[in-house]
């Protein structure tokens, strides 16, 4: 059986206006939800995390994947409409921008020529995280644009993108033509994370995942 694992871990309906603000373990009246604010329609984004697992030699990251090439041109087909920018200039793949960039890094995914943003002001070095820059990803993800960090694994790098549309589907379609030969392939509810361990279930649970963590198959159905 394939020793490769594929990991896309989704969480949909975020709330953007959440973005500019502190997170809720440091103001706990953030998670109490008024009956003003349940009637009120918020805009939501969702991101998502791509990372894999190569289970025989122990190592992760998107890139330990010996079908890495495969998971972007799938990631490829999904945006064929879209045009690709990070803060130097604009690529004719995704595969290119990937390989250019440096952890911390974002490329921009967008239907247009131009992008009127300041990319830089999106990076954060490999001892921040995201949460560090809630403000400005908020008006990144409000013109409409998907931002795509490339971030630090344990052993390399994975892909961490946010877009106020959901877009999970575009991804879902291209990557499960690629099972079972390059990977198996599990679709992750991030709402169910409960730690770290969680995180590696595919170390210690792999033949019975934790609920919410999906293995999808050639004849799965959205």
């Amino acid at each position: 059986m394939n020793t490769d694992i594929f990991k896309l871990i989704f969480h949909h309906d975020q709330r953007l206006d959440k973005l500019a603000e502190r997170n809720t373990r440091d103001n706990p009246r953030e998670m109490e939800t008024s009956l003003e604010d349940f009637m009120k329609p918020d805009p939501t984004y969702s991101k998502f995390y791509l990372t894999g697992t190569d289970l025989e030699n122990e190592r992760f990251g998107l890139n330990a994947l010996s079908a890495y090439d495969e998971v972007i041109g799938a990631l490829e087909v999904a945006f064929q409409s879209k045009k690709i920018f990070t803060y130097k200039t604009q690529f004719p793949s995704i595969q290119k921008a990937v390989q250019d960039m440096e952890l911390g890094d974002v490329f921009i995914l967008t239907d247009s020529d131009k992008v009127d943003l300041d990319i830089t002001s999106l990076h954060i070095d490999i001892n921040s995280n995201v949460g560090h820059l809630k403000e400005e990803l908020k008006e990144a993800l409000e013109a409409g644009y998907i931002v795509v960090y490339k971030e630090q694994a344990k052993d390399g790098f994975d892909l961490h993108m946010f877009s106020k549309k959901n877009v999970y589907r575009e991804m879902f379609f291209p990557m499960q033509k690629l099972v079972p030969e390059a990977f198996r392939f599990f679709s992750i509810n991030g709402k169910k994370f409960r730690s770290e361990r969680h995180f590696y279930f595919e170390t210690w649970t792999l033949d019975k995942p934790p609920h919410g963590f999906e293995e999808v198959h050639p004849e799965t159905v959205l």
